[in-house]
């Protein structure tokens, strides 16, 4: 048996985002006043007691959506509704009954999913008796929770138990081989590459700009291994933001960078590189993250624009990330997909590289030979050893005389060195600078991370 999935149903703004995270514990979907924020289904692995369950948050039955995707979020519902063990029809007990919440209810009662009425909102005990108008739905006394106000919880957790299916014998999923965030600006193709990657309808897509709003996490399979593929909102200029939903969304696309283990920038070949584009570049080498240039929708223009001269404009908008390698592909249809998760399965095993110390240093010392230490106040300093202290990023610190004798341009030296010579090619290395108490005036010890 696979793993049990429980999907949380209902009218816009009963809560539905908010129970998801209360759930989850952590603040995985977008929460706003405004409805109709969630689009697609946002899903989260729950472990309770010794059973394991797919938690799955859905957009607002029935809400008509602006940028005219109401048939497509109402696909994506009907698909969690489908796929469900159990389904969690969620009310607003501080609203009370409405004639939306009776249409809902229409609509799951020729579900083959048992049915669990969950009545949001009850922040208090005083509020109890209002609950009792949801019997009219006719699936019994309504579990009284509050995602706010932290109440109910554990009977919640208990009460999805019962109703899960019969454990299989099954060993529980287990971590995923690697994580990788899918990240770029509106309308490059992220969402198309996370579907021909799962090969199912997992995400909207949509001409609209912004139509994915929450990062989503998707599990995959590739020759037998799991990963997780992490879509992201595409973000916009910063002065552009001008609501909460486009704060958040940036804010998400933020975290899922420094979660993921593997970062994919997209690009849309017919589009030139924007200042949006180069602040997601910003934020992955602040964050040390192992990234690949994707340049997407290449079969539109393979043939009338240079992959040569793609990657050399790539390199020269982005000169200080000389180290990414690029990937094109065709999101659509697949081509080159598999070659990009390989690819960035290397990079992850070359971020967990270690060398030894004696390594490191017979490689220091080749650089020196070949490009010897400049001068500073008069003598020449040194370094009398180096070390690696750290994985994902690479981190090595250089133990030398004087730490402010060291350079930028000598430090990027010795970086491309390092970078040419151990197993570094492709990541991001963080360097530190320490002074050797002892050997020189300056003592402070103090780190340059460069």
């Amino acid at each position: 048996m696979s793993l049990p999935k429980v999907a949380i149903v209902g009218r816009p703004n009963v809560g539905k985002s908010s129970l998801f995270n209360w759930l989850a514990g952590k603040r995985l979907a977008i929460v706003d006043d405004r409805p109709g924020v969630t689009r697609d289904r946002v899903t989260y692995l729950i472990e309770h007691g010794d059973r394991f369950f797919e938690l799955i948050d859905t957009g607002g039955i029935g809400f008509i959506d602006a940028d005219n995707l109401t048939d497509e979020v109402e696909h994506q519902i009907t698909l969690a509704i489908e796929s469900a063990d159990l389904l969690m029809f969620v009310v607003d007990t501080r609203a009370g009954l409405t004639p939306h919440d009776r249409e809902v209810a229409e609509r799951l009662r020729g579900c083959d999913a048992p049915v669990m009425l969950v009545a949001n909102k009850t922040d208090a005990d005083s509020l109890d008796n209002l609950a009792n108008d949801f019997y009219e739905l006719g699936w019994g006394k309504p579990l009284l929770v509050s995602a706010k106000e932290n109440r109910g919880k554990e009977i919640l957790l208990y009460e999805i138990g019962k109703r899960l299916p019969e454990a299989s014998d099954e060993p529980p999923p287990g971590e995923p081989e690697m994580k990788v965030a899918i990240v770029g600006r509106r309308n490059v193709g992220k969402s198309t590459f996370v579907n021909t990657l799962t090969q199912q309808e997992r995400m909207i897509v949509s001409e609209v700009p912004g139509t994915t709003r929450d990062s989503v996490d998707v599990r995959f399979e590739l020759d037998g291994k799991a990963f997780i593929a992490i879509d992201t909102p595409g973000l916009r200029r910063r002065k552009s933001v001008t609501t909460d939903i486009d704060f958040y969304s940036m804010h998400r696309a933020q975290r899922s960078i420094r979660r993921a283990d593997v970062v994919f920038l997209f690009f849309d070949c017919s589009q030139p590189i924007s200042n949006v584009d180069k602040q997601l570049a910003d934020y992955i080498v602040q964050q040390h993250k192992p990234c690949v240039f994707v340049v997407n929708k290449w079969d539109l223009y393979a043939g009338e624009v240079d992959l040569d001269d793609w990657a050399k404009y790539l390199r020269d908008e982005f000169p200080m990330m000389t180290y990414v390698p690029i990937a094109f592909i065709t999101g659509q249809s697949g081509k080159n997909i598999k070659k990009l998760i390989n690819h960035g399965q290397m990079l992850f095993k070359q971020a967990q590289d270690r060398v030894s110390t004696g390594e490191l240093n017979r490689v220091l010392q080749a650089a020196i030979d070949k490009n010897g230490m400049p001068m500073y106040k008069n003598r020449i300093p040194k370094i009398y050893y180096a070390t690696q202290v750290d994985i994902c990023p690479p981190t090595i610190v250089l133990f030398c005389s004087d730490y402010n004798a060291l350079s930028p341009n000598y430090q990027r030296y010795l970086q491309g060195f390092f970078r040419d010579a151990l197993p570094f090619g492709e990541v991001p290395m963080k360097f530190y600078i320490r002074s050797r108490k002892g050997e020189d005036e300056n003592t402070d010890g103090n780190d340059h991370d460069e």
